[in-house]
């Protein structure tokens, strides 16, 4: 149902399959994670089809390692007209030890579209219910600002070059 799931929690254990050399998760593997729960949170929401428009300010903070528990959280934190931007975390948890780490964080945009032309629609609006969720809102509105400088140094370059 459209606008009540604002919340998505993946919990599985890192596999050899899904390490370096290196004996630690791939990035990619982490970023791939990100998005599936990404694309559930935002599809959660908004109960249509839903495209990543941008991932910003990924940190591969402390590594994955095989037999950690790992767990990819999206949370809603701010609606458009027809996007969605959510924050993820992904936590590792040493099952032997009881230590558990923010392993990676970064916040997504996803852009809901309607099934037979693809084009934009419309999504619920969200709002913050607490103070923690007003601060990554405002997190939220900061990294668009961003975005919106980096467009325009994007679009002047390219208007300059020859």
């Amino acid at each position: 149902m459209p606008g009540v799931q604002h919340v998505v929690d993946f919990r599985f254990l890192a596999q050899p399959t899904d390490v370096n050399f290196g004996g630690k998760v791939h990035g990619g593997m982490v970023m791939k994670w990100i998005d599936q729960a990404g694309y559930a949170c935002a599809v959660g929401w908004s109960g249509a089809y839903c495209v990543t428009a941008s991932v910003s300010g990924i940190q591969f903070v402390k590594p994955i390692l095989i037999g950690d528990l790992v767990s990819v959280t999206a949370r809603l934190i701010h609606t458009g007209t027809s996007s969605m931007h959510l924050a993820v975390d992904v936590t590792a948890h040493d099952l032997r030890s009881g230590e558990e780490r923010l392993a990676t964080s970064c916040v997504m945009v996803f852009v809901a579209l309607d099934r037979p032309d693809g084009k934009p629609t419309p999504v619920p609006s969200w709002e913050p219910r607490d103070d923690h969720e007003r601060r990554l809102q405002q997190r939220a509105k900061h990294l668009m600002e961003l975005s919106r400088e980096m467009e325009q140094l994007v679009e002047q370059r390219s208007q300059a070059s020859p």
